[in-house]
């Protein structure tokens, strides 16, 4: 596929499918509850403390309100802020094939990015997010067919915000040409799995992609430079953006359950179903036995002492369920963290590879868990795949839920003003400003 294709999608009036323009809408709401819901974290108060002291707009069209947060800073350092932020509760969306997420660096990029645009309509925004959806899950595509080392997010999803920003700015073919160039080049090909075994705040690099992505976009359209991106323009590349246009791999993408790794989230679902199913509770277990992919295998095992570690740990997770029966933000976070049911549950856990559910993995999430019970009953769930995606979508009402849950910091009216935006955004005589506009001022934070 040729670039010139490739730039007529990104910057050209492409026909966006409207079950597309749906997705998009509900992915971007469900995006804008993680953000709030994180806002309370050290770590988004960190990056956008940083990016108000550091990354601020010397010129005023150049500047742009972090969400949920009240100040404002440059557009590529709002943009690193609330990536880092959002990246920091792992409850946002994600693909499959990618193994990672694209929502949570393009659409604090599109905040960003719009805010020097108020005329800007929420369907011509629905259009720019589903077109960066589809720039950055084919970049990912093609990095993860041609390298060895599995990369975080960052390193492909910074193209897809690249995209958008030339798309909002209107930039030439050329301009967009260098800005995804850029963004390849200084994307943080950070390895996965290091801040799987040691899990950080740096997450899966998404702050640094959207920082990287925005500065690409903005500093092409001044007549900076990149190498031709592989990834975009190498033969064997080219496989992975024939379908553009055609396929909509926006409508692949799942939503989370649970603010947590979703490589853990098939083991949950077939704990809890066991669990409403037979009605039993954590003082009658006396052991679980999760049968799972290498990668969820390798997650963190012990009773973690930061948010980090409790969002990357399968153990500490299906121990909130079984005692709690839910995970939520305050279940990874704050007290959270040292409640002593949970930790007295975590010994009862092992963990195993099974090669069936490895072989499975990237393109699914498979998990089998076996309860035994203390009357000497053995409870085996089968295999079970993550919900959330194609393969078992949640319901509207769930992920209204989740929402609420999730934005309860905002309070009830302003919660339920944003989730309405869901449906009005796919009108046309909708601004995107007036979306905006509820995420300005700061959401009520509570450190952990």
């Amino acid at each position: 596929m040729s670039f010139d294709l490739i730039a007529d999608f990104v910057l050209g009036d492409a026909d966006v499918p409207e079950s597309a323009l749906n997705m998009a809408a509900t992915l971007l709401i469900d995006t804008i509850g993680v953000a709030a819901g994180a806002a309370g974290l050290a770590s988004g108060r960190i990056a956008s403390d940083h990016a108000f002291a550091f990354h601020a707009a010397g010129a005023p069209e150049y500047a742009a309100h972090m969400m949920f947060d009240g100040r404002q800073a440059s557009i590529a350092g709002a943009a690193f802020a609330m990536a880092t932020q959002i990246d920091n509760l792992d409850g946002h969306d994600g693909l499959n094939a990618t193994k990672g997420h694209i929502g949570c660096a393009v659409v604090p990029a599109l905040f960003a990015f719009a805010e020097r645009h108020p005329e800007l309509t929420a369907r011509d925004a629905l259009k720019t997010l589903a077109m960066s959806y589809e720039v950055a899950a084919r970049a990912a595509f093609a990095l993860h067919s041609s390298v060895s080392d599995y990369h975080t997010s960052g390193a492909w999803n910074a193209l897809g915000v690249a995209a958008l920003g030339c798309r909002l700015r209107a930039s030439s073919a050329s301009q967009l040409r260098h800005a995804i160039g850029i963004a390849e080049y200084h994307g943080p090909r950070s390895q996965m799995m290091r801040e799987i075994a040691n899990p950080t705040m740096l997450h899966d690099g998404s702050g640094m992609g959207a920082l990287v992505g925005s500065m690409a976009a903005l500093m092409a359209m001044k007549g900076f430079t990149g190498a031709p991106a592989i990834t975009v323009e190498s033969d064997e590349s080219a496989p992975y953006w024939t379908d553009l246009g055609k396929v909509w791999t926006i409508e692949q993408n799942y939503i989370k359950s649970y603010p947590v790794c979703r490589w853990a989230h098939a083991a949950i679902d077939a704990l809890s179903g066991l669990m409403r199913t037979h009605g039993f509770h954590s003082q009658d277990v006396t052991h679980i036995e999760v049968n799972t992919f290498a990668e969820a295998a390798a997650l963190y095992p012990g009773m973690p002492t930061t948010t980090s570690q409790a969002q990357y740990s399968l153990p500490f997770a299906l121990s909130v369920m079984l005692v709690r029966g839910h995970i939520g933000p305050e279940d990874i976070s704050g007290a959270g963290l040292s409640d002593a049911a949970v930790a007295e549950v975590l010994p009862r856990i092992t963990l195993r590879e099974a090669k069936h559910h490895s072989e499975r993995f990237p393109a699914g999430r498979w998990s089998d868990v076996t309860v035994t019970l203390r009357d000497g009953r053995q409870l085996a769930s089968g295999d079970v795949h993550a919900r959330g995606g194609p393969e078992d979508p949640m319901e509207m009402q769930e992920i209204e839920a989740k929402f609420q849950i999730m934005a309860s910091s905002l309070g009830t009216a302003r919660a339920a003003a944003l989730w309405a935006m869901r449906a009005r955004l796919l009108h046309s005589d909708t601004t995107f400003a007036e979306l905006a506009a509820l995420t300005r001022t700061p959401a009520e934070k509570h450190h952990d």
